[in-house]
This record gives C-alpha cells, sequence and structure tokens, in this order.
C-alpha cells in the first residue's frame, strides 16, 4: 500500500516536469527575430548602451562590439571594455560568429571559447542599422546596442517598449556608461 503514494508522487513529479519544460522551450520559440540582415551593414562597431547583467561583463563601462565579415562567411567578433571607470584596464575578448538561418541572417551563435558557444539573436533593428537589440531565444541575456555611444531617450524608451512585447524584463537592463563622444 505504501508503493501507491510514491509511485502517484513520482507520476505528479514527471507530468509537472514534463509541463515545465515543455513551457521553457514555448517561451524560447517565441522570441522573434527581425526580418532579414544584411549582414554588410550589421558589420562594423556597436556601443552598448544597456544590458542584462551578467558574469562575463562584470565591472565593464564603455563597453563596444566590433564585427568584422569574413571570406569564409563567419564573423570576427571583439568585444571591448574598460574595467570598472572609464580609464580602467582595457578588457578584450575575442570570438567567432557563425550565422545559423540563412533566411534572415538574424540567429547567429557565437563562440569565445571552444567548443561553447551563445546565442545572439538579433530581436531589434533600426532602418538605418543605428540600433540592434541583441537577444537570448530563452531571454537569459539582452544587448541594446547603438552606433554611438549615445542614444537618445525618446528611441531608447521605444525600444524597451517592443523588448517588453517580447517577454523581456525590462527592469533587468542597466545601462553602459560610455564616454563623451
Amino acid at each position: 500500500m505504501r508503493i501507491i503514494p510514491l509511485l502517484v508522487s513520482v507520476f505528479v513529479v514527471s507530468v509537472t516536469s514534463i509541463t515545465c519544460t515543455s513551457y521553457g522551450r514555448h517561451q524560447a520559440s517565441d522570441v522573434r527575430v527581425v526580418p532579414y540582415v544584411n549582414l554588410n551593414k550589421y558589420a562594423g562597431t556597436w556601443y552598448e548602451i544597456a544590458r542584462y547583467p551578467n558574469h562575463f561583463q562584470k565591472g565593464c563601462v564603455a563597453s563596444t562590439a566590433l564585427y568584422t565579415l569574413r571570406d569564409d562567411g563567419k564573423i570576427d567578433v571583439l568585444n571591448q571594455c574598460r574595467k570598472n571607470t572609464l580609464e580602467g584596464e582595457l578588457l578584450s575578448a575575442k570570438g567567432t560568429a557563425k550565422n545559423v538561418d540563412k533566411k534572415t541572417n538574424a540567429k547567429l551563435k557565437v563562440t569565445f571559447f571552444w567548443p561553447f558557444s551563445g546565442h545572439y539573436w538579433i530581436i531589434d533593428l533600426g532602418e538605418r542599422y543605428e540600433y540592434s537589440v541583441v537577444g537570448h531565444p530563452e531571454r537569459k541575456y539582452l544587448w541594446i546596442l547603438s552606433r554611438t555611444p549615445e542614444m537618445d531617450d525618446d528611441l531608447y524608451n521605444q525600444i524597451l517598449v517592443r523588448i517588453k512585447q517580447q517577454g523581456y524584463d525590462v527592469t533587468k537592463l542597466m545601462k553602459t556608461l560610455q564616454a563623451e563622444p
């Protein structure tokens, strides 16, 4: 008789786990990327305006990303920041991005330490490629990028509305200190 409550408990835990896993998968699948990214226009320098806090950028200010197209179709990535202050030590991380969605060019896999890679999904993009929003399909990471070190407050707030509509928690965003232009 003691086995029945145990079996019921295992069943309930199993169903709950499957439901939570399916819900998580559904949540990730509803993150929308932009319809198309011209990677030639996307290449170049981007300034980080805001980001979700993460361990690999702890203490980073004046963060930038430089994307350079390669002949083999991959993208060289150079991320840089200053440690703690605008005059702090310059830190760099070099990586490679691979386009994993040829239809949109909006889903990339970025590798800084082989064999580990991360999702880099372009979920919002200015018509003139003046800003970009990069997210993660499970909403773990988020970056707002600009071609300039500063972004107009009205544009920033419009971006926040669209990010929130995608299910990202905008209260987690922290603005990035950038040097005056």
